[in-house]
């Protein structure tokens, strides 16, 4: 019996939604009505106001600016940040870190970490007793 061969479809992405709205709806929203929506910790955030830094930073999104860096780790991405690039500070340098849909209402610290993986090398002259026979080239 020959197997019948089937030509599959490719899978189609879904479009991103967060709680039932898609990403446009959010963006028409006003600040009140994103409120609810919003985990408790960032609605939180915006209850009690944001900070000079943060409102300015959010003004440099609203203009359209496309060299955005910043120190802000604890800012909330909202929904007009969705496809900006924003350099976020590690301690060290500057991170790019294109915002995603998926990004909607977490803190921008979140996608630029602070800390990478250490590779140490093999032990020098002089470090410890145990080394004492580890050659040099």
């Amino acid at each position: 019996m020959a197997k019948k061969t089937q030509k599959r479809m490719p899978r189609r992405r879904e479009e991103f939604t967060y709680h039932g709205y898609s990403v446009e709806d959010l963006q028409q929203m006003a600040l009140s009505e994103l409120l609810p929506l919003m985990p408790a910790r960032a609605r939180r955030k915006f209850d009690r106001g944001l900070s000079r830094e943060h409102e300015k930073l959010l003004a440099d999104v609203r203009s359209g600016g496309d060299n955005i860096r910043t120190h802000l780790r604890d800012m909330i991405i909202m929904p007009e940040m969705v496809g900006k690039t924003i350099e976020i500070h590690t301690g060290k340098e500057f991170q790019k870190v294109e915002i995603q849909p998926e990004a909607v209402f977490h803190y921008l610290g979140e996608f630029a970490l602070t800390r990478r993986r250490v590779s140490h090398g093999s032990a020098g002259i002089g470090a410890t007793r145990s080394s004492k026979y580890v050659p040099l080239k």
